[in-house]
C-alpha cells in the first residue's frame, strides 16, 4: 500500500503519480496518523489540484485540499479576438434584423427586375428585334418577347415603378436609362435601377435622384 507522509505539502506532480499507482479500489495510508484515503478520493482531489500547486496532507483531516491559490488564469490574444469577433457576429445579426423590412424588399425587387432587364437585352440582340420593358397596373411587360419568356409580376405588392418604357435592345448599346422603385406603403424608401447604356443595370445609393 502507498504510503504519504502527513503534515507536509506535496507538489501536484507528485499526489498524481500517487494516484495513478493506487489501483481502483486501493487506500492510500497517512503515515503515522493511520487514516487511509480511498483511490476514488484521491483522484478527484488530484484533478483539482492546479499545475504547479501544493497539496497539504493534515493529520487531523480525511479529506485532501489544495492549500495555495490556484494561479490566476488571465486570457490570451486569441480568446480576446474571438470574443471580438462573436460580439460583431452578434450585433450584425440584430442590425439585420431590426433593419426595415419596406427597404429589405425594395432592394430584392431591384435585384430581381435588373436581373429580368439584362435577359431581356441579351434575347433582344440574340432575336435582333426590339423589346421594351413597359410599366403596367399590375406588374409589368416585355414586349416582343414570346408571352411567359420571362415574368411579368412583382414579388409583393409594396412596390410601383415610377418608369413606363424602357428600351432593351437589339443594339448593345441602349442609352443611359434607369427606373426608381417606390415603397407603396413607405414612399420616402425608393431604389434606382439604372445602366449608362453599356454596363448592366445596377441598384445606385442615390435613389432620391429619380424621384417623380
Amino acid at each position: 500500500m502507498p504510503t504519504l507522509a502527513v503534515g507536509i505539502d506535496i507538489a501536484a506532480p507528485t499526489l498524481h503519480r500517487c494516484a495513478g499507482r493506487c489501483p481502483p479500489g486501493g487506500l492510500i495510508s497517512l503515515g503515522a496518523a493511520r487514516r487511509e484515503i480511498g483511490a476514488p478520493t484521491l483522484r478527484r482531489c488530484a484533478g483539482r489540484c492546479p499545475p504547479g500547486g501544493l497539496i497539504s496532507l493534515g493529520a487531523a483531516r480525511r479529506e485532501i485540499a489544495p492549500t495555495l491559490a490556484t494561479r490566476s488564469l488571465g486570457f490570451t490574444l486569441l480568446e480576446l479576438m474571438v470574443v471580438v469577433a462573436i460580439m460583431a457576429l452578434a450585433t450584425a445579426g440584430v442590425a439585420l434584423s431590426l433593419r426595415d423590412g419596406s427597404v429589405t424588399a425594395l432592394e430584392r425587387e431591384a435585384q430581381r427586375l435588373g436581373a429580368l432587364l439584362e435577359s431581356a437585352r441579351a434575347q433582344s440582340r440574340m432575336r435582333a428585334s426590339p423589346v421594351r420593358w413597359r410599366n403596367t397596373e399590375t406588374g409589368f411587360v416585355f414586349e416582343g418577347l414570346p408571352v411567359g419568356a420571362l415574368p411579368g409580376n412583382w414579388l409583393g405588392n409594396d412596390v410601383r415603378a415610377d418608369a413606363t418604357t424602357l428600351l432593351l435592345g437589339p443594339e448593345p448599346i441602349i442609352g443611359p436609362q434607369k427606373i426608381v422603385l417606390v415603397s407603396i406603403s413607405s414612399p420616402q424608401t425608393r431604389l434606382t435601377l439604372a445602366t449608362d447604356g453599356v454596363r448592366p443595370f445596377a441598384v445606385q445609393t442615390n435613389a432620391a435622384d429619380g424621384a417623380p
